[in-house]
């Protein structure tokens, strides 16, 4: 890809703007000069391909035969900039040109993220959103009794393997510390108090692709399987090892599942492109979506037990009535994989990250990205080293004060605050960190690696 190109990719998803912070960017003093030198030839007042002027502020907000080519607050949305970002060149406008300049790129980005303001004196045309956090009572709430912990499990053969199996999943309970990790047809028990391994869990049905605590911390949930073979979900008691439920019986390993906050749904989903959702009562079907074009790569329930979101492997999100599957929102952003989804506390805001390099904060009241990250992991370029390299979000979630924490293939994981801000980041430089999990109070950040390690940092400190 073009240097500048790769630049103006980049900008496109970047949080927050450079110019906006002294001075907002306004149609009269920066944007209208710039569409005279590179587009009023089309789109002037002499001449309106597809309908469109863009020599006024008006005609460029009413758009064109196309429809608006400008969203106040999504640059990534709008039209206007596709066209001048757009890595074909036979589409990219102007046409039969070089792109425009990376700076001037920036300034229309900057302008539409800050609401396509017409003068200095104007206002934003974007809608105010209060991101805010305050976490909600009913998830706050600590059940009663002790918090869940393993007692006397009973003693497995683990299965030997070659070599050290990646953490491909992971999960800390919300008010114990016990971290549940994946291993080759069995589960690890952790106590993070002693960071030392306290029992194990069979699971024979293969690899346990996803790992969650149900919310009151008693149960397991583990989902997963053998690639073209067979997948389940299998429920445990915690404290006993007990095998509470298996569901499902796919034809492939299951890739994504959640357990409602009810614990009375089980969503699952993989290769098949379709979403089930089972009673974990008697394990009937309760519905299915079908809206996915490619494999499900992950789903969550939020908090609240409201909504379903579910992901795919092309980048498409979607929310869902959690009771019933009809369709709320559709969350369109990312371009390649979605790794991760997680709900904040609230169940006001859904973070997801993806191959693509793009960490998103979305509100889910309107489907909006609230916050964006465009370059969250960047990997290093190493001496002699060209082309593009790998810029993927593989795992985040969120701690109950709003925090997120996140890792990915520049191997290192990264703490953000409730506004989207990095506050801290870690050093995984041997491997791949693949899983990210918070200790229960929010005092330990853990990763788990691509060659099986577990690194533990204290959040308080960097």
């Amino acid at each position: 890809m073009h240097r500048l190109l790769r630049l103006t990719v980049l900008l496109l998803f970047a949080g927050g703007s450079t110019f906006a912070a002294d001075k907002p960017v306004t149609y009269d003093e920066q944007i209208r000069p710039i569409l005279k030198q590179y587009c009023f030839k089309c789109h002037g007042e002499d001449q309106q391909k597809a309908d469109l002027n863009l020599s006024a502020f008006r005609s460029v907000v009413k758009g064109g035969s196309a429809g608006k080519v400008v969203i106040a607050g999504r640059a990534s949305a709008s039209l206007l900039f596709q066209a001048i970002t757009n890595e074909d060149a036979a589409a990219r406008m102007p046409p039969n040109n070089p792109p425009l300049p990376a700076e001037k790129i920036e300034l229309i980005r900057a302008w539409i993220q800050d609401g396509l303001r017409e003068s200095s004196g104007s206002k934003s045309l974007g809608t105010a959103r209060d991101l805010s956090f305050k976490p909600s009572a009913g998830v706050m709430v600590k059940p009663d009794g002790p918090p869940p912990m393993p007692v006397n499990l009973p003693e497995i053969a683990v299965p030997p393997t070659v070599r050290p199996m990646p953490v491909i999943s992971m999960a800390a309970s919300p008010w114990a510390p016990l971290l549940a990790v994946s291993g080759y047809e069995h589960i690890r028990l952790i106590d993070l108090a002693t960071q030392k391994p306290i029992g194990v869990l069979p699971f024979p049905e293969g690899e346990p692709q996803v790992l969650r605590f149900s919310r009151d911390g008693k149960v397991l949930m583990a989902a997963g399987g053998r690639p073209v073979q067979s997948g389940k979900v299998v429920l445990y008691d915690i404290q006993s090892g007990k095998q509470l439920a298996a569901i499902g019986d796919e034809i492939d390993a299951v890739l994504a599942a959640d357990l409602s906050p009810d614990q009375k749904l089980v969503a699952l989903g993989g290769s098949g492109r379709v979403v089930k959702v089972f009673s974990t009562e008697d394990g009937s079907l309760k519905y299915k979506i079908s809206k996915h074009t490619d494999w499900i790569t992950a789903l969550a329930f939020s908090h609240d037990g409201k909504q379903l979101a579910t992901a795919d492997r092309a980048g498409g999100i979607h929310l869902w009535d959690a009771n019933s599957g009809a369709i709320l929102l559709s969350l369109a952003e990312h371009k390649q994989a979605v790794r991760t989804l997680s709900w904040r506390s609230d169940s006001q805001m859904l973070a997801s990250g993806s191959e693509d390099g793009l960490l998103v904060w979305w509100n889910t009241s309107d489907g909006w990205p609230a916050i964006s990250k465009g370059n969250a992991h960047p990997p290093a370029r190493k001496p002699g080293v060209y082309g593009k390299l790998p810029n993927g979000v593989l795992s985040a979630v969120f701690d109950p004060q709003g925090q997120l924490f996140s890792v990915g293939r520049d191997r290192l994981a990264r703490l953000w605050d409730a506004g989207g801000n990095q506050v801290k980041t870690f050093d995984v430089s041997n491997a791949i960190p693949i899983q990210a999990a918070i200790s229960f109070d929010g005092k330990l950040l853990i990763a788990g690696d691509s060659v099986g390690m577990l690194h533990y940092w204290p959040a308080g400190k960097p």
